[in-house]
């Protein structure tokens, strides 16, 4: 077996002093070490002696995310020695950038460089890290004519049965006979019924976690329908939905001493003759009613009867957390690229913010401003699931998940893009994990260390 090729992480300075033998060709290529470029050393015969690569400040996640695709299809190695926290980061980014979303492609062989883990790393988390991404990029790319509400199912009992977990799921009708009025409405319409997931893991005597995941798994707006330009991107609806199932294969796969639950209700938003209208009133698990005001915002309604659910359940959840990709206000705020989180635990919202930093997965905190609370109110019902203001959306959407939730348990939502509009480093356009990492790291530092 060939020696690997060396990477040297490097700045401008280092370039003038570690390596100045390389000095000369790094002038003639133009390679300044800035972040994100790198520079091909020859070495005799042919041969390639070493990669030089730009060194950012702070080393990341992304520092190595072009090179998987980029280098030549070599064997490669980190020249230097780093901490362990730094070469799980660095090896991560890595097999992050190698992803390609190839299934409806015609097969063909492609020799791609290679990285040798580096000394230190922490393999496990790694390996379950890219295997739960790939699991929420694959999802959220396919297409919604072979992804929607039993394909979903089939993938959560896929992965039930991958870590021996439990799975049942509540179809059709029966929804309405065991009391989730809100999740058949929404997907009534379609000619896949609606249903709910619930997938449940772990010790009985370990502190409870449980996960709620949006999954429309396509959103035409109902009659309030989107225009085209809205619409085309909503595969991506049951994003939610992805990320809570890579979360779940991040938490069983690296087996978190938590008992973990998982419900995701899935439906398809769909036009029909019975599909729901504007201004039509339902029941709710919790007994609440809630007037339509728009039947585009169809996924606070599935989300309010499984977030009711698992508030309900005895004994209660030491943490809840939702993933949903909900609102359009949210993107206009923050963008596409930063999750918006809400949280009724100052404490639980302080440390996921810092997990967000320490994994090179951030989030930006949104306020559960309670004065906005009154615009959600009907005249014909207990509230409304839309505003009666054109502004606020992510927060009155979250202020209307609130009333689904009970203010002893800590909660987190988080309104996510789940989708690249961009290639970035490490992370190429189309279906995306947000803010996984952080929330895995907060259940391992706060409810898992418990």
């Amino acid at each position: 077996m060939s020696t690997p090729i060396p990477i040297y992480l490097v700045t401008a300075a280092d370039l003038a002093q570690t390596h100045r033998d390389s000095q000369a060709w790094a002038d003639v290529t133009g390679f300044k070490a800035d972040p994100n470029t790198f520079c091909l050393v020859p070495g005799e015969n042919g041969t390639l002696a070493k990669v030089l690569v730009g060194k950012p400040d702070p080393v990341n996640t992304w520092t190595l995310g072009n090179l998987a695709t980029a280098l030549p299809p070599q064997t490669y190695a980190l020249a230097d020695d780093w901490p362990p926290a730094q070469a799980t980061q660095l090896w991560l980014g890595w097999q992050l950038g190698e992803y390609r979303f190839t299934a409806y492609k015609r097969p063909k062989t492609v020799a791609r460089a290679s990285l040798t883990p580096p000394p230190g790393a922490d393999a496990a988390y790694v390996h379950h890290t890219v295997a739960a991404t790939i699991l929420v990029r694959n999802l959220i790319n396919t297409p919604a004519g072979d992804m929607g509400p039993a394909a979903l199912e089939t993938a959560a009992q896929t992965l039930a049965d991958a870590h021996a977990a439990n799975l049942t799921v509540i179809r059709g009708d029966d929804l309405l006979h065991q009391g989730y009025p809100l999740i058949h409405a929404v997907g009534r319409a379609s000619h896949q019924v609606p249903r709910l997931i619930d997938l449940t893991w772990g010790h009985d005597d370990h502190p409870k976690v449980t996960l709620v995941g949006k999954g429309v798994c396509f959103d035409t707006g109902g009659l309030d329908i989107k225009p085209a330009a809205g619409m085309k991107l909503m595969k991506k609806d049951m994003g939610g939905a992805a990320h809570v199932l890579g979360l779940a294969e991040m938490i069983m796969g690296l087996q978190l001493p938590v008992r973990l639950r998982v419900l995701i209700p899935t439906v398809e938003n769909s036009i029909a003759g019975n599909a729901m209208r504007p201004l039509d009133v339902f029941p709710s698990r919790r007994g609440l009613t809630v007037e339509v005001g728009n039947t585009d915002a169809e996924g606070r309604l599935v989300l309010a009867d499984a977030l009711w659910e698992a508030v309900s359940e005895e004994p209660e959840p030491e943490l809840l957390i939702d993933f949903a990709t909900l609102t359009g206000a949210a993107r206009v705020a923050l963008g596409t690229e930063l999750p918006a989180c809400f949280c009724n635990h100052p404490t639980v919202a302080a440390t996921l913010l810092d997990c967000g930093l320490q994994t090179d997965d951030p989030l930006w905190q949104l306020p559960l401003h309670q004065p906005y609370r009154p615009m959600l109110d009907s005249k014909v019902a207990d509230l409304s699931n839309i505003s009666d203001s054109s502004y606020g959306g992510a927060i009155t959407a979250a202020l209307f998940l609130q009333e689904f939730t009970k203010p002893t348990i800590p909660w987190v939502h988080i309104d996510v893009m789940a989708w690249n509009t961009r290639s970035l480093p490490g992370r190429p356009e189309g279906g995306e994990a947000m803010a996984m990492r952080a929330v895995f790291a907060l259940i391992q530092q706060t409810v898992a260390a418990a």
